[in-house]
């Protein structure tokens, strides 16, 4: 568990390095630069009185340093999301194996709780320490030395809602990022509602190109914000229904398996 904590960790930290790098060098290169010309154009023809409609362009929308630190915090969640995504994949292919050699019908016995254990031990690395074989080899180390089914099926329910309690808790640091992105975006917000304020005698004397151009900075940010945190909300919620049907089916295997063909003395 200790191992899994620490390759966690240092998951997390290269993705959040690779995410500044890929969204800062599309802003730099693409993003930024388109945005910067079509602003430009925009006031040499306000400059030159031509009367035209302004179109809202994608790349002047996201151009500001808030929405690139969205999009960082976005592609940092995503990709912390797809690891775990991908571990629940992982476990769930464990669920279609028959992990125990036991035949349908057959009285699983107190003694026969040790060569059970064997093939869970038996099994790779990377399978054992998953939520199904440590649950099957809980219930069968208590079933052993108890002899008790009601103790074993209540050891099962623990170990499960432990795995629940914990793949809950390494959520935590994406539920945060989906609340700092709307807070990015309202700081962005103030940012350019400050600017234009401060650029408002400048309106008063006719020149509004600053004005709207702050006000863009503010409106942009808050958009670009909340669009990104439901999109994260959304897959946030479909992990955690991947990982709740997980555990209860895992209750399920664990029950029809092992629970329903156990035999006390």
């Amino acid at each position: 568990m200790r191992r899994q904590t620490g390759s966690d960790f240092i998951f997390q930290v290269f993705a959040l390095l690779l995410s500044v790098i890929i969204v800062h060098a599309i802003y730099v290169s693409l993003i930024r630069p388109t945005a910067n010309a079509m602003l430009e154009e925009q006031l040499e023809r306000q400059a030159a009185g031509e009367s035209y409609v302004v179109q809202r362009s994608f790349y002047v929308v996201l151009r500001d340093y808030e929405q690139e630190a969205c999009f960082v915090l976005m592609l940092w969640a995503m990709a912390i999301m797809a690891m775990k995504a991908r571990n629940g994949v992982h476990e769930r292919r464990l669920l279609d194996k028959s992990l125990l050699p036991i035949d349908n019908g057959t009285s699983v016995l107190p003694e026969d709780t040790r060569a059970l254990s064997r093939s869970l031990e038996n099994l790779p690395d990377a399978e054992r320490g998953r939520l199904l074989p440590r649950a099957l080899n809980a219930a069968l180390q208590r079933f052993g030395s108890t002899r008790d089914i009601g103790d074993t099926a209540a050891v099962v329910k623990e170990v499960c809602e432990s795995e629940s309690d914990r793949l809950d808790s390494e959520l935590a640091m994406v539920r945060y990022i989906a609340w700092a992105i709307p807070s990015i975006g309202f700081i962005g917000t103030v940012r350019g509602i400050g600017e234009a304020l401060g650029q408002a005698h400048r309106a008063v004397e006719g020149d509004i190109a600053g004005v709207t151009v702050s006000l863009g900075v503010a409106f942009n940010s808050t958009f670009v914000a909340l669009v990104l945190s439901i999109i994260i909300m959304f897959f946030t919620h479909q992990l955690q229904l991947l990982q709740e049907r997980l555990v209860l089916d895992t209750q399920g295997y664990c029950d029809e398996k092992l629970l329903k063909q156990l035999k006390a003395d």
